[in-house]
């Protein structure tokens, strides 16, 4: 008999036609289950639906779901309240995609996952803390005892998504539902995370219901899948099955969109040094204060140390890492928008051959010009645009804030741009919230394109996309560089990504550069353990290749485990060193 059972089930919104109709699968005790599609194909809908916590104005106008585990046998769809609240969280828990809107702002992470247990469980304030804190331990939290004083609002979005894994296992269920659990997180503790629920999994029997858009992520986990487009089921089967001939179109388009790391077989060839860079960032270090409150004392923290790059103009520079390896730190210093610690310096050349500016030195006049010149797409397409704007007026708002044009010219120019992104003129009269977040997120493209940069910063803009949609953003990113001769600071944790639109790459940890090559050069003959780490943690869409866990370890931990070469401890790093042609790394000579 399976743990559960999903039977012709059918969602739908007032009168319109169903958006999920007919779907149903089957999870096994101890089974993996990857419900795979775009946005919108009613994953999320679906598996809501589990939980009966769907939004007020959904219909469910067919099928059953029926829950078996020891002596509950219920179908869910009609369970009384009480028998549903001994359900969540306890026996059937999720894990949502997005971590801020899950947790309270004004409660204490450890506080908000103990809670789980002093609901379901007569256990005292001290073992929950105990079982909390160990748990905190396992999926990745740094400093546990930080995390449990910590509010959501101190953590970044991974730490936030770590909490909610924490929080949905703590009780050890018999179904856990995994809502795109990863996609918040950098490679390495997105390995670490997979391997913690197959512990899970293994010890405890746990089945998982996966909700991902990520190949590689079911590969690694599945052993069934069910690929899900507007509402239906296009095909389901073994995973073995499915990842190694899909059947359907719509599956083997999928497939084709994901981004693979290219097995390489030779070096790059040496490339020539530009002699017109558009972008000179040198022995830029920034360090932050931060207060504690209460008695104790303000304490330093460094975000980025000694990082030197040049950008030629018109390719594209990526800058890789996990959360708080300083990537977005040094791309606000690249802006201008966050001053670096004396002795640094950012330069910043609008023309060819043009007089260098000294970004944090500007006068008004020429930080109006750099602003202008230089551009960001940022990582969060719902939070780029103001929800309150019509996209029209998010569009023209640049030109108008730099006294462009009149307001006939500012609509002509946001049409264009529209256009340019591939979207339709005619949905600028629309509002932010009507769009999918691969439209979002070419918007943001848009708006950031209006005032014609010479420079743009991408701040992860495909991490929060599906595969097909991320596709489609990284072939107009490239598009429009060629086109319009743009220059690209791209930062991103994810080297499938990087290893398709840049020309060179410098790979930071902890807030130094421990790598820095072409991409053929970096993934021919990675020399840093913290490289090899982000590349084996990419997962492949390929079941014969799964994850190495060890390697990923041996790398992402601690510098002071690295081998002799590479290790130091504190803040004492050894230099970068160059090992070949626009090869350097950093290591002891």
């Amino acid at each position: 008999m399976p743990l559960l059972d999903v039977s012709s089930l059918s969602i739908a919104f007032g009168n319109a036609p169903p958006v999920v109709d007919g779907v149903g699968f089957r999870v096994d005790r101890g089974e993996t289950l990857a419900l795979v599609g775009e946005s919108g194909s009613g994953k999320t809908l679906t598996c809501r639906a589990v939980l009966r916590i769907l939004p007020a104005a959904a219909q469910l106008r067919a099928g059953s779901i029926r829950y078996r585990s020891g002596h509950s046998d219920c179908d869910i769809l009609t369970a009384t309240p009480k028998t549903l609240r001994s359900l969540r969280g306890d026996r059937i828990s999720m894990i949502f995609q997005e971590p801020m809107r899950s947790l309270s702002p004004l409660h204490r992470l450890g506080n908000q996952v103990a809670e789980v247990l002093h609901l379901h469980r007569s256990i005292s304030g001290a073992q929950a803390r105990r079982l909390v804190l160990a748990q905190f331990e396992r999926v990745g939290f740094p400093d546990p005892e930080r995390a449990w004083s910590s509010y959501p609002f101190e953590m970044s979005g991974g730490m936030r998504q770590r909490a909610m894994i924490a929080m949905a296992v703590i009780s050890r269920p018999d179904l856990l539902i995994a809502d795109e659990p990863t996609t918040a997180l950098d490679v390495t503790t997105q390995a670490q995370v997979l391997g913690l629920i197959k512990d899970l999994q293994r010890e405890t029997g746990m089945a998982v219901i996966l909700v991902t858009h990520d190949l590689g992520v079911v590969a690694n986990m599945a052993d069934s899948v069910v690929v899900m487009n507007k509402g239906r089921v296009m095909e389901s089967g073994r995973a073995m099955d499915i990842l190694g001939a899909p059947a359907h179109g719509y599956t083997a388009k999928l497939f084709a969109a994901a981004p693979v790391i290219p097995a390489t077989a030779a070096p790059a060839a040496a490339r020539p040094v530009s002699a017109d860079p558009i972008l000179d960032i040198r022995n830029v270090t920034k360090s932050f204060t931060m207060k504690t409150g209460r008695w104790r004392k303000p304490f330093v923290v460094t975000a980025c140390r000694d990082i030197t790059l040049t950008l030629p103009r018109g390719r594209t520079l990526a800058v890789v890492g996990e959360s708080g390896s300083g990537k977005t730190t040094c791309a606000r210093v690249a802006l201008g928008a966050v001053k670096p610690d004396p002795g640094g310096e950012v330069l910043f050349r609008a023309a060819p051959g043009s007089v260098p500016i000294r970004v944090h030195d500007m006068d008004a006049a020429q930080r109006r010009h750099f602003q202008r010149a230089a551009q960001m797409v940022f990582q969060d397409p719902y939070s780029s645009l103001s929800p309150r704007m019509r996209v029209v007026s998010a569009l023209c708002e640049p030109m108008e804030i730099h006294g462009i044009g009149t307001r006939a010219e500012q609509r002509e120019k946001a049409a264009e741009m529209v256009r340019m992104v591939g979207l339709s003129p005619d949905m600028l009269p629309r509002y932010p919230h009507a769009f999918s977040g691969g439209q979002r997120q070419r918007l943001s493209i848009a708006r950031a394109l209006t005032l014609d940069p010479s420079l743009l910063v991408c701040d992860e803009p495909t991490s929060a996309l599906d595969v097909s949609v991320q596709d489609q953003i990284l072939s107009l990113l490239e598009e429009i560089r060629d086109r319009a001769g743009l220059s690209y600071l791209f930062i991103s944790h994810d080297l499938a990504v990087v290893s398709r639109i840049a020309d060179d790459v410098a790979v930071m940890r902890g807030g130094v550069i421990v790598e820095q090559a072409p991409p053929d050069t970096l993934f021919y003959n990675p020399q840093h353990p913290y490289t090899k780490a982000l590349i084996a943690a990419r997962p492949d869409p390929d079941i014969t290749r799964p994850i190495n866990l060890d390697l990923v370890a041996r790398g992402a931990g601690a510098p002071s485990s690295w081998p002799e070469m590479y290790r130091f401890e504190g803040t004492e790093a050894p230099a970068l060193r160059e090992v070949g042609s626009g090869h350097k790394v950093r290591c002891h000579a």
